[in-house]
This record gives structure tokens, sequence and C-alpha cells, in this order.
């Protein structure tokens, strides 16, 4: 059975090493509300710290962590066929420029690892012509699968009038866009003091509202074919997923003639990504694969945060499981998604 790793982070040694990219990046990040990136050398190894909110530590980037030998090496220690790179969080912070920089960055590493990796665009989701051409280029020219965007974007989620012309244009060119988790939600005072809620609750706190805003909102009315990938297995959305959509409306307390109208857009436009296995369990993987459609749940690592994650995901979901939902999972949802190129319309 082939092994996709749909969730693999990757940054160019230059993010560490190019002082006029690191001093742009920081000028980025610096510039946002509440936020701030700091760079140091640690026993001579680059290391990038992103605190949001200040003053707590929510990304960190590591120099030695991206090199294609231990990346291919890893995954023939999992079995991973392939490999799908992404940006590790730190596209919510890029303009342009450093979008184009990191994309040409991404096309040069997956020509040299022969066929094992695969990419995932990165563009700011303005919609300005500018970036709709290099989201074209990357496709078209590059050869990435899909296009990655953070849940939110300051106060803004996706759904937001903002971003209509971007998904617009993702749905024509018949591609998916990843979603990928932010350290916490718009609104994040009162977790923001203790490390491990904020850091693990944050991010799905941050997806389950994310998805529950493009439900509800006209987003697939006007992108009825545009398929959205979450990570995080959408922060645990299998939990309230039949919550969302009342049968009952408890003498009117509650909307029930939406509820099939969401169910639709579940079924339709939504997607999860596992993300990394083993923080789930065994018996949550298993309820999340129930509750959201062993077709709607693709197998990521998140690796290199923990090696672990990949070298041993995939035997770990394995054993969470059965084989038909398991060959779904592990790559036969991410081959039909990833490959939809084209014009939607054609």
């Amino acid at each position: 059975m082939m092994t996709i790793d749909a969730n693999v982070y990757w940054l160019p040694e230059t993010f560490f090493t190019d002082a006029a990219i690191r001093d742009r990046f920081q000028a980025l990040v610096n510039a946002q509300p509440d936020t701030r990136a700091t760079f140091e050398q640690v026993d001579g190894i680059g290391k990038w710290m992103i605190e949001k909110p200040i003053g707590q530590g929510s990304l960190d980037y590591f120099e030695n962590d991206y090199r294609l030998e231990t990346q291919l090496s890893d995954m023939d220690t999992a079995n991973v066929d392939v490999a799908i790179l992404k940006a590790p969080g730190c596209q919510e912070w890029f303009d342009l420029s450093m979008c184009q920089w990191y994309n040409q960055q991404v096309a040069e590493h997956i020509s040299k690892s022969h066929g094992r990796m695969c990419g995932l665009a990165t563009v700011p989701p303005d919609g300005t012509p500018e970036s709709l051409a290099e989201l074209d280029h990357c496709i078209h020219d590059y050869g990435f699968v899909g296009v990655q965007v953070s849940a939110h974007y300051e106060n803004r989620y996706l759904d937001d009038p903002k971003f209509r012309a971007f998904f617009k244009h993702v749905e024509a060119l018949n591609i998916p866009a990843y979603v990928h988790h932010t350290p916490v939600p718009v609104e994040y005072e009162a977790i923001k003091q203790y490390p491990n809620f904020r850091r693990s609750y944050g991010r799905c706190a941050d997806q389950i509202i994310a998805i529950s805003r493009e439900l509800f909102s006209n987003l697939f009315e006007d992108c009825p074919h545009l398929i959205m990938i979450h990570s995080m297995l959408g922060g645990g959305y299998f939990t309230y997923k039949d919550m969302f959509m009342p049968h009952d409306s408890g003498n009117g307390r509650f909307d029930t003639a939406s509820s099939d109208q969401i169910a639709t857009r579940l079924a339709h436009n939504i997607y999860y990504e596992v993300s990394h296995a083993q923080p789930w369990g065994l018996d949550n993987l298993n309820i999340a694969v129930k509750q959201l459609g062993a077709d709607h749940v693709i197998y990521g690592s998140s690796y290199p945060v923990k090696q672990v994650w990949m070298t041993k995901g995939p035997s770990f979901m394995a054993k969470a499981l059965n084989p038909d939902d398991l060959q779904q999972v592990m790559s036969g949802n991410a081959e039909r998604l990833y490959g939809r190129k084209g014009d939607v319309n054609g």
C-alpha cells in the first residue's frame, strides 16, 4: 500500500543563513499586532521563535530540521512513498515577495527528491492580479498540487469577502486549498497563559471556528466546487459535527432549516488532515474516521516537529483503522484530492 505524508514542513537553509531574508521575515512578523519573531544561534544552529501573543512561544524553527538527506532517510524508515511539503505556519506573515522566494526554493528542493516530494503554493489570499499570477505560476510551471493558506489573517477568517476573489480563482484551477491552523484563534485572552493548553487547544479552537464560519457563511454558495482541507482533524471537528446540525429546534431555540445544507457542504467541500497521529490516540483516530468519513480524512505527520511522528506514524495509523479505511486515509484521498488539477468547468 502506498503511503503519502501530506503534512511535511520545510524551510530553506537560507531562511536561517541569509541576513537579508531574516531581516525581511522578522519585519513582516513584528509588524503584526501582539506578535514577535526572534532569531538566535544555539550551538551554531539557527533558531527562529515566534511569539503570539508576545511573551508566549508558539512556533519554533530549527536550521538542521529540513535537510533533504534526513527527510528521505526518515521517509524510508516510515515507509512513506511521497511527502507533500508546506510552510510550517509562517505563511501567515509572508508578503508576495517572500512567497515568490519561498515557492522557488520549494520547487528547487522538490526537484532534488527524485519524485519523492511535491509542494503546495504559498501566496497571499488577497486576490490581487499579482498574487493570482504567482499561484498560476506555481501550479502550471512548478507543478505544485494545491495552495496553502492560514485559518485566519489578522482578525479575518477565510469566509470574509476580502478573500472571495482568491477562492474563486482556486476553484477555477480545480486545486484544493489546504488550511493550516494558526497558533491561537482571533480571540485568545482566556488561554494565553498556559503553554500546553494554549499550544494545543488554541490551534484546535481556531480550526473549529474556521470550518464553522466557512460552512455557515455564503462561501460555498459562491464557490460550490471549492475543496478545503483543514489541518489537525479540523481541530477535532468529529466531536462537534453532529451537534452543529440539530434536527430538533428545541421550541425554536436552534435553527434546523440549514442542517441539510450544512451536511451537504461538509460532504462536498470540507476535508480533514490528521496532521500527527500519535497525539490523537488510537480511540480518537478510530472515532474521527467513523464520524468524518474515511473518504474525508488524509494522513499527515507534521514532521519534523517530532521525528517519531513520521517514522512511527503510519504503523500507529494501522493499529487504529481497518484495512479499507486505512488505504483511503494513507494514500487514496490524497491522490484523489491533490490530483484535481485543471479547470473545474472543463
